[in-house]
């Protein structure tokens, strides 16, 4: 039986890049290093992989955007989910997490979740990771956060935890030698001339032994990149999650699911209406611990709304605080933890208080202003229980994955342990297809050729066709797909995407405000396109053009997957839709991009996911 890990044999013929239609124009790889697995990404479901494959005798390069400390799970504060205390068990972890999931979680891939996580958490604390713990007993300390009904959230250094689970992961990489390639931003992947995964494309910031654009061979590739929260004005997220994963695998071929369900976290710190970029997040487990959400006046507006008042699912909480801002014509609502006195503050949430500080609040004397701000994406690359994407040998994990465990909305701290529990089971397939001598030496393959060949850049050939600029349409053309018709946006493009998503795409949407959307982001590309018709010149290849490239196609799904979906659930609120619509929509939507650029939008048949072998449908063109 083959696997995706599956390398080229000698007789194969040399990597290519990507769909010769779609790939980000750069120049072609100037060095090449080879692995068995490369790993796109720093943060616990990247590492983890990298471990795993190391400690099997797996060759595993990690290739990070930013420092290796630096990715982004440093930035969770909360903790991770698991079902470790007494009376707690998987079963009601996992109901929490299918009523969070407003129904459209994959219950086996929740099992699979809730069943593995507490070995999978406890092997992460032989790796080095320090909980807080009971000073007398040794036992975890446990907390509750939004949606769980008992206290199953692990924490570290009061909310630092994603700090500390950084801290033991990449202590871990380093003392097992792993190589590492920092502030690199992937680029495209690699294919053999059968279609399957042979590497990546990826530019090095910066100069020194690896520097400009150049290529890992490898037959596993995993995906472990992160969110895209930068393609809204104001975030969590950090600069770095500009959705390049996401739009990698797209370019590749991969599906994508989901993605109109962008989780806003519903209280981040509000630094005034004109704020942009990374806000600073106040943890949901301050609400676990007894903080109140008030209005003005400082009456709790969340009782009556919800069985769990400030304690329901993430996508209530921020409805719940949007329509009181309506109601009140209001730009915040307000956290009230002053009751928690300041030794608690300073003992449990010591990096929260800071932050409040440092922007002139105290939240030990006066109420925290917060709002919803876009803090994590529920849907990603699609993918099996094992990590399989639809494209042989490239794998996803983490918050660029969609394996089914979140469905509409996320369940809190659960995205630690997805990324924990899915690293372990891809590290797990990867190695086993390497054990069974199915891959071989890449090498021999590429010796065999030439150098990959980076498509973007190529000219059309007499009489190809280019595709739509209306991601939803099927037969207009224009230069959207093709190489000489896919111009790179400049960098000012960013700033220009993100008004358009926050302004037609963000907590409230409709179907006018996401048409408007639809069609901005197309004039943004037409803009782009025509210079390039008439001048012959497009934005310089370069990070911040690369950037604004993949966040212009991620928007451009999650527009078209918004307007498709006629309903309001979890995280997705249609103020024209305002009912969850189960008899048609339990169901998810999945997405592809054709080589010409239009985008293939169709639904599955129930809640569940088909097997990710299931082949591309027909474009759909706009309800």
């Amino acid at each position: 039986m083959s696997r995706p890990t599956g390398r080229p044999s000698a007789a194969a013929p040399a990597p290519r890049a990507a769909t010769p239609a779609t790939a980000l124009r750069a120049p072609a790889p100037g060095w090449a290093i080879e692995a068995d697995v490369v790993v796109v990404g720093s943060g616990v479901a990247g590492l983890t992989v990298a471990l795993r494959c190391a400690a099997a005798g797996a060759r595993v390069t990690v290739v990070t955007k930013a420092r290796l400390d630096d990715g982004s799970t440093r930035w969770a504060q909360g903790g991770i989910a698991a079902a470790l205390g007494e009376g707690d068990t998987p079963e009601q972890h996992l109901d929490d997490t299918l009523v969070a999931g407003a129904g459209l979680c994959d219950e086996r891939a929740v099992r699979t979740l809730v069943t593995e996580g507490p070995d999978a958490v406890r092997r992460l604390i032989a790796t080095g990771a320090r909980f807080d713990a009971d000073d007398d007993t040794g036992e975890i300390l446990l907390t509750r956060e939004g949606g769980h009904h008992r206290r199953r959230i692990a924490h570290a250094g009061g909310d630092a935890t994603g700090a500390e689970i950084s801290r033991a992961l990449v202590e871990a990489v380093r003392a097992a030698g792993i190589d590492t390639v920092e502030n690199a931003l992937v680029l495209d992947l690699l294919k053999d001339g059968a279609g399957r995964t042979a590497g990546v494309t990826l530019h090095v910031m910066g100069e020194g032994r690896r520097d400009g654009v150049g290529a890992v061979r490898a037959g596993a590739v995993v995906l472990a990149t992160g969110g895209m929260g930068q393609i809204f004005s104001a975030t969590t997220n950090p600069a770095v999650s500009t959705g390049d994963g996401v739009a990698l695998a797209l370019r590749a071929g991969a599906e994508v699911s989901d993605l109109e369900f962008v989780q806003f976290h519903p209280t981040v710190l509000w630094l005034g209406p004109e704020a942009e970029g990374q806000q600073p997040l106040v943890s949901e487990a301050v609400r676990g611990e007894g903080a109140h959400l008030v209005d003005a006046d400082g009456v709790r507006f969340m009782r009556g709304q919800h069985e769990l008042a400030e304690l329901a699912p993430r996508d209530i909480v921020a409805k719940g605080i949007m329509r009181r801002m309506r109601e009140r014509g209001a730009e915040h609502m307000y956290l009230d933890a002053r009751h928690f006195g300041a030794e608690m503050w300073e003992r449990r949430f010591p990096t929260i208080l800071a932050a409040c500080r440092t922007h002139g609040i105290d939240p030990v004397t006066e109420p925290i202003p917060v709002a919803p701000a876009a803090h994590y994406a529920s849907g990603g690359v699609r993918t099996d229980l094992r990590g399989r994407t639809t494209v042989p040998g490239l794998y996803a994990c983490g918050e660029v994955a969609c394996t089914g465990v979140h469905g509409a909305n996320r369940l809190a701290s659960n995205s630690l342990l997805e990324g924990l529990v899915f690293a372990e089971r891809i590290a797990e397939d990867i190695t086993e297809g390497i054990a069974e001598g199915i891959a071989e030496d890449i090498t021999e393959g590429i010796a065999a050729g030439a150098e990959p060949v980076g498509a973007a850049g190529r000219t059309e050939g007499p009489g190809e066709r280019t595709g739509p600029s209306d991601p939803h349409a099927t037969d207009t053309p224009d230069a959207l797909g093709s190489p000489a018709g896919a111009p790179l946006l400049a960098s000012e493009a960013r700033y220009e995407i993100q008004h358009i998503m926050t302004h037609g795409a963000g907590v409230l949407r409709s179907a006018e405000s996401l048409a408007r959307a639809a069609d901005r982001l197309d004039r943004v590309h037409d803009d782009a396109a025509a210079q390039l018709r008439r001048d012959g010149k497009t934005a310089e290849p370069g990070v911040e053009t690369w950037e604004a490239t993949n966040l212009h196609l991620v928007a451009r799904v999650l527009v078209a997957a918004a307007l498709r979906r006629e309903e309001t659930r979890g995280c997705h609120w249609r103020e024209d839709r305002p009912e969850r619509d189960d008899a048609v929509w339990r169901r998810h939507l999945l997405v592809t991009l054709r080589a010409d650029g239009a985008l293939d939008v169709r639904s599955t048949d129930s809640e569940a996911f088909p097997p990710p072998t299931t082949p591309r449908a027909e474009t759909e063109s706009r309800p």
